[in-house]
C-alpha cells in the first residue's frame, strides 16, 4: 500500500476514535423537566408523570359528576401505563384529580415514559421549603384573650352579632398539620362529637415518609397532628375560639377538616395534589381514592403554601387540580406569597391561577405589607391582575401547637381571613354555598377598596381592583349584608293552548335564571284553570286538587327549565263565543321557591285559542 493511503487509512481511524471518545451525551427528551433530566444523571428521583388526556369537565353538575369525570378518565387512560409500571416493579402512586402518577426511577425510565403515546410530559416533583416571614418590631400586636385585632379588622364579629358565625359550612386546609384537640380548635373540628373522635374523612396524611430532619409526627400519622405550628396557626384564623373568651377565629360556628402536605415545612407538588385529592373526595383512613365520598367534601380549602417554579416546581403541574377542585364547587383561597414588594412578584402555584382566589398581606392600619406579593403574573404570560383581595397577615394572634398561641407574619396568616369570609356568607346564604364565581364577586365586590402609589402592570392612579391590594381588604360585615340582600332572579313564562279536537289544553312553563348565581333547587308550583283534570305532564310531579307542583330543578345562570302539563276540559261551553274569547287572559301567580326560600313572581300569562268561529 502507498504511504500516502496508508496515512490517510489511520487519520480515518484515528478521527473515528476521537469521535467515539467525544461523544454527545444524550439529550434531554423536550417533554422532560430539565431538573428531573439531571437529577437522574447518576440515580433515581421522584416525578411526575402527566397523561396527554385530561377529563373535560364543561358542563359538570356537581363535584359528584366532577369525581365521576375525573376518576373515568384516569381508570380508562392510566391502565397500560400502570400495568408496565407494576410489571417492572416501580413504584408509584395514581392520581385522578389530575390525570396524572408520581413515580420514582432513573433516567432510562424517564426516557421510556416521555416516549410512550398516553404521556404529555415529565415534571419535576422537588421538595421545597416554606420559608417563614419575619415579624417586623413595629407591627408586633398581641391578643392574649377577647377577639384578635386582625378579626374586628375585617369586621367578623359585627357579622356574628347578626347570628352568622360559619354554622354549617365545612372549611378545610393543607398544611404542615393541625394540633386537632388544641382549646381553640377542638369544639369545631369535624372528626370531634363532644366525646369521642373519628378522623375518617376528616384528617389525611401526604406525608409517606419523614425525609426532613426529626419530624415528631412521622409518617401517615392516623392522627391530625402539626409538625411546624404553621397549620395550626393558620386554622385558629379561619375557626378558632376555645369558648372561653379567646376568638382568634374569622368563622368560629364553621367546622374543619385537615390534611398535611408537608413535612418539617417541605412540600411536594405530589403532597399538594395528594391532599386536594383527598378534599374533593374525602375517604377513610388506611383507604384508597376511589372510597372517596365527594359529599364530605369542604365548601372552601385554604392553601397557606407556595410552590415556586425556580425551585423546579413546573407551574402548569397543580393548574388541572387547581381549576377541578374549583369545578367541583370548592373555592380555594391561596396565600399571594410573600415576594414582595417588586411587582409581578406573584409568580409561584398556586397563587398565579385564574382558578385561585389569592390574597395579599395587610398591617393593621389596612396597609400592603412589604413582603405581600403583587401582581401582575407575568411568569405564565398571562398579565393576570393579582391578588384578588388582601386581609391582615402582620403580626397575626392565633394558636399554636400544645395549646399555646403566638403570632405569625405573611399572606399565610391573610389567606385564612378569605376562608372565614366565605364561611360567613355561606352561612347566611347557603344558596351561595358552591357558586364559587358568586362568591368570589361577592367578596370583591364588598372590600374596602384601597389604593397605592405604586403602578404595577399599568395600574393608574387610583384604580381599584390593582395589582397591589386586588379589589381592597375583605370586610365581613359587608359581605354578609350583600349575601342576604341576594334575591333569586327568576322569569317565568306561561303560556297554553286550546286543542278543540280533543278538549284538552296543553300549558308550557318555562323559569329562568335572570341573576349570577346558581339555584340548586327550584320548585314551580301553579294551580290549574276551573272545570279541568291533569292528564299529563313532563317530568316528575304532583297533583292534588287543582294544584300541580314539579320536581326540583338546578338552575345555572342564564339557564331554564321548561315543562308542560296538558288538562282535559270538563264543563267547558265549546260554543264559538267562548272559543273567540281569550280565554284564562289575566294576571296569574306562578309560585316559585329557590333554595327554600319561596319567591312569587307576577307575569301576565294568556291561554292563545284558535279564532275559529261557526
Amino acid at each position: 500500500m502507498p504511504i500516502r493511503w496508508a496515512n490517510a487509512a489511520l487519520l480515518v481511524l484515528l478521527f473515528a476514535s476521537l469521535g467515539q471518545t467525544a461523544a454527545a451525551p444524550p439529550r434531554c427528551p423536550p417533554n422532560v423537566a430539565a431538573m428531573v433530566w439531571e437529577a437522574t444523571a447518576g440515580g433515581e428521583t421522584s416525578f411526575l408523570v402527566v397523561l396527554r388526556e385530561q377529563a373535560d369537565l364543561s358542563g359538570a353538575a356537581d363535584g359528584a359528576h366532577v369525581v365521576e369525570r375525573l376518576r373515568e378518565t384516569a381508570r380508562r387512560t392510566q391502565a397500560g401505563l400502570r400495568a408496565f409500571l407494576e410489571r417492572e416493579g416501580v413504584p408509584y402512586r395514581a392520581f385522578y384529580v389530575v390525570n396524572a402518577l408520581v413515580v420514582t426511577g432513573d433516567r432510562a425510565l424517564v426516557r421510556t415514559l416521555a416516549a410512550r403515546p398516553e404521556v404529555d410530559r415529565i415534571a419535576a416533583n422537588p421538595a421545597v421549603r416554606a420559608a417563614p416571614v419575619p415579624i417586623p418590631a413595629s407591627q408586633t400586636v398581641r391578643s392574649p384573650s377577647g377577639i384578635a385585632w386582625n378579626v374586628t379588622q375585617v369586621n367578623a364579629d359585627d357579622a356574628w352579632a347578626l347570628g352568622y358565625t360559619g354554622d354549617g359550612v365545612v372549611v378545610a386546609g393543607q398544611d404542615t398539620g393541625y394540633d386537632w384537640d388544641h382549646p381553640a380548635l377542638v369544639d369545631q373540628y369535624r372528626g370531634w362529637d363532644g366525646s369521642t373522635a373519628s378522623h375518617d374523612y376528616n384528617w389525611h396524611d401526604a406525608i409517606h415518609t419523614n425525609s426532613h430532619g426529626t419530624n415528631v409526627c412521622g409518617a401517615d400519622s392516623p392522627v391530625p397532628c402539626d409538625d411546624n405550628s404553621h397549620g395550626t396557626h393558620t386554622m385558629g384564623t379561619i375557626v378558632g375560639d376555645d369558648g372561653g373568651g379567646t376568638q382568634i377565629g374569622v368563622a368560629p360556628g364553621a367546622e374543619w377538616i385537615g390534611c398535611r402536605n408537608m413535612d418539617n415545612g417541605y412540600g411536594t407538588p405530589a403532597t399538594y395534589i395528594e391532599c386536594f385529592e383527598f378534599f374533593i373526595a374525602p375517604y377513610p383512613l388506611g383507604g384508597t381514592p376511589d372510597q372517596g365520598d365527594p359529599t364530605r367534601a369542604p365548601d372552601v380549602i385554604n392553601n397557606s403554601w407556595a410552590c415556586p417554579s425556580y425551585e423546579g416546581c413546573d407551574w402548569q403541574s397543580l393548574q388541572a387540580v387547581v381549576e377541578a377542585v374549583r369545578a367541583a364547587g370548592i373555592l380555594v383561597v391561596v396565600s399571594a406569597g410573600n415576594y414582595g414588594s417588586n411587582c409581578s412578584t406573584v409568580n409561584t402555584p398556586p397563587a398565579i391561577y385564574e382558578a385561585a382566589f389569592s390574597v395579599g398581606a395587610t398591617d393593621s392600619s389596612d396597609v400592603i405589607a412589604t413582603f405581600s406579593s403583587r401582581g401582575p403574573v407575568t411568569v405564565d404570560g398571562s398579565y393576570r391582575r393579582k391578588p384578588d383581595v388582601s386581609a391582615p397577615g402582620v403580626s397575626v394572634y392565633s394558636c399554636l401547637p400544645g395549646g399555646g398561641y403566638g403570632v405569625k407574619s405573611g399572606t399565610s396568616m391573610a389567606a385564612p381571613h378569605v376562608a372565614g369570609v366565605a364561611a360567613l356568607v355561606w352561612s347566611a346564604e347557603p344558596r351561595l354555598a358552591g357558586d364559587v364565581a358568586a362568591t368570589e364577586r361577592l367578596i370583591e365586590g364588598t372590600a374596602r377598596p384601597r389604593t397605592m402609589s405604586q403602578a404595577c402592570g399599568g395600574d393608574l392612579a387610583g384604580q381599584v381592583p390593582n395589582n397591589v391590594y386586588g379589589w381592597g381588604i375583605v370586610d365581613a360585615l359587608a359581605a354578609v349584608n350583600a349575601a342576604l340582600a341576594v334575591e333569586p332572579q327568576v322569569a317565568v313564562a306561561k303560556e297554553a293552548r286550546l286543542h278543540l279536537a280533543t278538549r284538552t289544553i296543553t300549558y308550557t312553563l318555562t323559569v329562568t335564571n335572570t341573576g349570577d348565581i346558581s339555584l340548586p333547587a327550584v320548585v314551580l308550583t301553579d294551580t290549574l284553570p276551573a272545570n279541568t283534570t291533569c292528564v299529563g305532564a313532563s317530568g316528575s310531579y304532583t297533583q292534588a286538587g287543582g294544584v300541580v307542583t314539579w320536581e326540583a330543578v338546578a338552575l345555572e345562570p342564564a339557564a331554564s327549565f321548561t315543562t308542560t302539563l296538558t288538562v282535559s276540559v270538563g264543563s267547558l261551553a265549546w260554543g264559538g263565543d267562548v272559543v273567540n274569547e281569550r280565554y284564562g287572559a289575566r294576571d296569574g301567580v306562578v309560585a316559585v321557591s329557590a333554595s327554600g326560600t319561596p319567591v312569587r313572581t307576577r307575569m301576565p300569562w294568556y291561554i292563545f285559542l284558535p279564532l275559529f268561529r261557526k
